[in-house]
């Protein structure tokens, strides 16, 4: 057995390190955390100062178990997580669960896994910090008492199943805001004027120049008589106004401008990105992935200045430290940049090449010269008026940083590139070729996208780089909050024209309003978030949030106890939380929309068991209510009557096929067909109003013809077993369980008792578990926890946390 026992987060990691040391080093992975609070009860011990009861989970037992044998036979465990606060913890809990002893263990850290870095790390261990792990562990269990002590109330104040988080809820709020924001949103109109001027140059030949008028007009009238105005006028230039200017390179990547930039310049979600990077670091491409910190190491200062000689000459360097303006950046010492900058590109998957090019780029770019611009400005002077028309370009005199990369932004469709201008001289005369004024409106405020919302968090300064991914993921896997795309609504807007001597007046039409990839909140979401922030407005408060994580910060610091900060807020939250359950009424959200003219009842909407539904009635009256299904599209914060009336149309019979009647309607997963004890999802593109007989039955022929290709054939006595064409190929199922078939097997012949073989040799698909921490499986939403807030249990022994202590 080797002498040294190295134990990392992931296999992939411990792969790589193992390249670099040699046989006297043993490398294992923990695959992320190995404990976590119990999933029984709270999992802390309120009457031993908030202990935490930590467990080892079912799947990671027998993992344990080898770690402690290789530990008991390793002269020294290096414990190399990573080396912010959750890599902290998990070397903690290591050191605590495998009762490991300090004068065998050392702690290394390094931000990038090379050769040099990591031997220096060998070189240069140190101690467990502790006050790093009870930062996480006041992270962990101060999100265990908000989630564990709300979700109860919403299980019986609005609807069960529902959860809360800190961060998550206030998360939501974000956008419940921005959506209600957009809805009260009244677009103003006013008046775009732009001209396409003519003149000659100094060899005669014709040249056009294009300007805007300095002002708009708020009306109609007012545009139509500056037109008016224009009819007669003469055109002179005024004044020519020529200024250098320079433009700047963006500092190197931190975890949140690496998610923006991504998702601007590849399209990536923030989950993926942190999944890319993860990849990338652990191969020792990139230096680690979450970080707040802009700053360059000496060597990477080094590296990239001849890379840059090298690659474009002396002239495009200008070597520069990066200030990290981030209040509290400490999760680790350097932004986020390649290993080796000599290396351009990498070999992996076409993500990892795009993620990989865009660190590189970036960072060569923040050590190269500013770009040099000439900016010019033509004033035109209208006879009769006091107003100028402008016209603005530029040109790129150096090109510097621009030769590699520029920087995107989230409004970049709404910008104009500045062109260049041709030659004029002051005073003189020009011709209008044609005057445009076009009606424009005020722009709504942009709903988030997750890398927009990241930055809005960090603004804020709600999380730190490590929560950004889990929360946007999370929130959504609760349902509260859901990506996707808005088609455009048709508008008319006014066009005044001035050509030849005429003013022309058109109503022209335009796509507005497109929305891709944006989060929406969800009619559950938004219940959720009022009931919230009216009995919780402390929790949901952002400056509550962003001071929570400043006290995080302190006890990193050392410069205040974990426990006494979660005596201080528990002490203020827990008494809210019991009046809260007994004071406040149950909220589903409804409005009231009116009356239906059928019955001269009364029409609702609101969240039902099944989710958000119109209601015809009341539970007083002595008819039942009636209800209907709101549709995906559609909210009880935005829905109107007549759009509710519509929905009492379904279900509706289309006639019949093979002589059983067809009906479409609308149902908890959206509109469908019935026909025959049968269901057939309709497609987004048919609307269940509309949908004919005729297209009904295409839709349950193409149905069938599916199901009928989907299975290959049945085997068992009774069926148990049916091999089955996937979205990812052929597999087979038993008892709800699917099964891998081996690459190169024919599913057609296999057999009742091979497939008893392929489910002997494949355990892992029956005991699937999901593990838990950040570090174990990104963007998983914590498991619910059972109602049992009132149970104290006491812990047996406490922990030993005080060994790791120098």
């Amino acid at each position: 057995m080797s002498k040294n026992l190295v134990i990392v987060e992931s296999p992939a990691k411990a792969k790589t390190i193992e390249k670099f040391l040699g046989t006297e080093y043993h490398v294992m992975s923990s695959f992320g955390h190995i404990r976590d609070l119990a999933d029984k009860g709270i999992g802390i011990d309120f009457e031993n100062n908030y202990e935490p009861q930590y467990v080892v989970s079912t799947d990671k037992k027998k993992l344990v178990s080898e770690l402690k044998k290789a530990s008991k036979d390793a002269e020294i465990v290096w414990l190399a997580s990573d080396e912010d606060r959750e890599g902290e913890a998990i070397a903690w809990h290591l050191y605590e669960e495998l009762k490991l002893k300090k004068e065998n263990t050392r702690r290394i850290v390094f931000h990038e896994i090379t050769k040099e870095a990591i031997l220096h790390a060998i070189e240069t261990p140190r101690n467990i910090d502790i006050n790093l792990v009870d930062a996480q562990q006041a992270r962990r269990v101060l999100d265990r008492i908000v989630g564990f002590e709300l979700s109860p109330i919403l299980w019986r104040k609005v609807r069960p199943s529902l959860s809360a988080g800190r961060v998550q809820s206030v998360a939501v709020r974000l956008i419940v805001e921005r959506e209600r924001e957009i809805n009260q949103f009244v677009p103003e109109a006013s008046y775009r004027v732009n001209a396409v001027f003519t003149s000659v140059d100094k060899n005669g030949i014709p040249v056009e120049l294009k300007a805007e008028l300095s002002q708009r007009f708020a009306s109609k009238d007012e545009a139509f008589a500056f037109l008016e105005i224009c009819k007669n006028a003469e055109f002179n230039v005024d004044n020519i106004i020529t200024k250098p200017a320079k433009k700047s390179p963006a500092p190197p990547f931190t975890t949140s401008t690496l998610q923006q930039e991504a998702a601007r310049k590849l399209g990536f979600s923030v989950a993926q990105t942190m999944q890319v990077a993860q990849r990338l670091y652990e191969a020792g491409k990139i230096t680690y992935m979450r970080t707040d910190s802009v700053n360059l190491s000496d060597l990477a200062l080094g590296t990239s200045k001849a890379e840059i000689i090298s690659m474009a000459g002396q002239k495009y360097v200008h070597t520069r430290k990066f200030n990290t303006k981030t209040k509290g950046a400490q999760e680790a010492h350097e932004a986020i940049r390649p290993s080796y900058m000599n290396v351009h590109t990498v070999e992996g998957t076409a993500q990892e090449k795009r993620l990989y090019e865009l660190i590189w780029k970036r960072t060569i770019a923040s050590q190269m010269a500013d770009a040099e611009l000439e900016k010019t400005s033509i004033y035109i002077r209208i006879s009769g008026t006091k107003q100028q028309f402008v016209a603005s370009g530029e040109v790129i005199i150096f090109d510097g940083f621009l030769k590699v990369y520029m920087e995107s932004t989230d409004d970049e469709s709404d910008t104009e590139n500045e062109s260049l201008l041709p030659i004029m001289n002051n005073g003189e005369k020009l011709s209008p070729l044609e005057i445009i004024a076009q009606e424009r409106f005020s722009q709504k405020p942009p709903r988030y996208g997750e890398a927009s919302l990241v930055r809005k968090m960090e603004e804020l300064g709600i999380g730190r780089p490590s929560t950004y991914a889990p929360t946007i993921s999370t929130i959504q896997n609760r349902s509260y909050v859901e990506k996707g795309d808005r088609p455009a609504d048709k508008r008319e807007y006014n066009v005044l024209k001035l050509k030849a001597g005429k003013i022309t007046d058109k109503i022209k039409e335009e796509n507005t309003g497109a929305e891709k990839s944006k989060l929406f909140p969800t009619d559950i979401g938004i219940v959720v978030n009022d009931f919230l922030t009216e009995y919780f407005p402390g929790i949901l408060n952002y400056n509550f949030t962003a001071d929570v994580e400043k006290e995080f910060d302190s006890i990193a610091d050392g410069e205040i106890k974990w426990t006494a900060s979660i005596d201080k807020f528990y002490k203020r939250f827990h008494p809210i939380v019991e009046d809260t359950m007994k004071n406040s009424e149950r909220q589903v959200g409804e409005r009231i929309l009116g009356i239906d003219p059928k019955s001269g009842r009364q029409l609702s909407v609101k969240i039902g068991k099944y989710g958000p539904l119109a209601q015809i009635g009341t539970v007083d009256e002595e008819d039942k209510p009636v209800f209907a299904s709101l549709r995906k599209e559609q909210s009880i914060e935005s829905i109107s009557l007549e759009e509710a009336l519509e929905l009492f149309k379904l279900p509706r019979q289309l006639g019949e096929f093979e002589g059983k009647v067809m009906t479409v309607a609308i149902g908890r997963f959206g509109p469908y067909i019935r026909h025959d004890a049968s269901f057939y999802s309709l497609p987004k593109t048919d609307d269940p109003m509309d949908v004919t007989t005729e297209r009904a039955i295409e839709i349950i022929e193409e149905k069938r013809e599916v199901e009928k290709n989907r299975i290959i054939q049945t085997l068992g006595e009774n069926g148990e077993i049916q091999v089955l064409n996937g979205r990812f190929g052929p597999y087979f199922t038993c008892d709800k369980i699917n099964y891998k078939i081996p690459k190169g097997t024919d599913p057609t012949i296999l057999t009742h008792e091979k497939c008893l073989e392929l489910i002997a040799s494949q355990p892992e698909a029956a005991n699937k578990k999901k593990p838990f921490g950040r570090k174990a499986a990104a963007a998983k939403p914590e498991k619910k926890t059972k109602p049992e807030a009132k149970t104290k249990t006491k812990v047996t022994s406490k922990t030993t946390k005080a060994k790791a202590k120098k």
